[in-house]
């Protein structure tokens, strides 16, 4: 065996798919996971889709003594635990406050004591705030935000004081722009490590997550990915909602394919105490992303657009990741086309609570929706 490798989180979407990985090249496994029943269900136990080789410990990772224990014997550490959402982040603020940043805490106090070769940290492209854009000559900018009036007249693109300005991928070094309580937690997160690591002499790398998507991502959980939400709902015959007017731009990537990026961080010395974005580099519409899971999934459903904002979302924000390409010799391999008849295979055998409704409402009630 190459190495005992700990996953907080394990037994979560990312987390079980990493598993996979590692033992198909040789590692051993354990995980460590709350089974939080927003993502595993009330009766929540191990998923029989964690493969059987993964030692899996219940803790959490805000307990000293959960993290203690699973550290035992451990040569690397990926930090996958945490609330995700950037709805929910808005009122749950506490909790999520604990989670992420508290967590991440107590995992690093331990660390100190039970030092590894390695720390991998799962960070997210929701630190960005909005991508990066360029006017007609090409001049960048970095820090763009939408205001509210333009906003409730439905005036979605980004502009500057002449003309709309275009989405161009966005690089690892544009600044941060946190618009929301997930976004801080996840930076936190990574500048944690990177700063814990550096200090300790524990080899730290963050990869900024763009939308991953796959099979297992909890599909009742209405603060998940977006593709797991619009399954929810096709698989109950309601139409998907989409905020604004569909044609924001995201970088969606299969959850194997990120899986594989993260054993990359691990072995590759490149990657030590840097940030890599890990997405497909390509971009697609939300509302084409609808319609092709529809597709797939043959329901005649057209998504429902509802013309409405959510405090918090940004406009346009995909990847690029040639620095990944360069420093972890990452490409992406499954393209969205293979991907989606994967996932709509997969739902077929699925049922899903949907709790879209419930969440509009909640976010509605806190003036959060706009």
């Amino acid at each position: 065996m190459k190495g005992k490798v700990l996953i907080t989180g394990g037994a979560g979407f990312i987390g079980s798919h990493l598993a996979d990985e590692l033992i198909d090249n040789g590692y051993t496994v354990r995980a460590l996971d709350n089974l939080s029943p927003q993502v595993h269900g009330r009766q929540a136990k191990r998923p029989d889709y964690l493969n059987s080789q993964v030692e899996l410990q219940i803790g959490d990772v805000r307990d000293e003594n959960a993290v203690s224990q699973a550290l035992e014997g451990i040569d690397t550490v990926f930090h996958l635990a945490a609330m995700v959402g950037v709805g929910q982040s808005m009122y749950q603020i506490k909790d999520y406050t604990e989670v992420n940043n508290l967590g991440t805490a107590v995992l690093l106090e331990q660390l100190i004591k039970n030092p590894v070769k390695k720390l991998v940290v799962a960070s997210s492209m929701s630190i960005y705030g909005e991508g990066l854009y360029a006017d007609k000559e090409g001049k960048p900018y970095s820090s763009c935000q939408r205001n509210i009036e333009d906003l409730k007249n439905d005036n979605w693109e980004m502009q500057n004081e002449n003309s709309i300005l275009s989405p161009v991928p966005t690089p690892e070094n544009k600044k941060p722009n946190l618009s929301s309580v997930y976004a801080l937690s996840k930076y936190d997160q990574e500048r944690l490590c990177l700063m814990t690591g550096k200090a300790y002499n524990i080899p730290t790398t963050a990869l900024r997550f763009f939308n991953i998507y796959g099979t297992r991502q909890a599909l009742s959980n209405p603060y998940t990915g977006v593709l797991a939400i619009f399954a929810s709902r096709l698989l109950n015959e309601r139409a998907p909602m989409i905020f604004e007017d569909g044609l924001q731009k995201r970088d969606f990537i299969h959850v194997k394919d990120v899986a594989r990026a993260c054993r990359y961080a691990m072995e590759k010395s490149t990657a030590n105490n840097d940030v890599f974005n890990i997405g497909s580099g390509r971009q697609y519409t939300v509302i084409e992303l609808a319609e092709r899971l529809a597709a797939v999934m043959k329901k005649h459903i057209q998504p429902e657009v509802t013309g409405k904002y959510r405090i918090g979302d940004i406009r346009h924000c995909f990847a690029d990741i040639s620095k990944a390409r360069e420093l972890l010799d990452f490409e992406p391999k499954i393209d969205l086309e293979d991907g989606l008849a994967e996932l709509a295979d997969w739902l077929k055998d699925q049922i899903a609570i949907d709790n879209v409704n419930k969440a509009s409402v909640e976010l509605a009630s806190r003036g959060l929706t706009v």
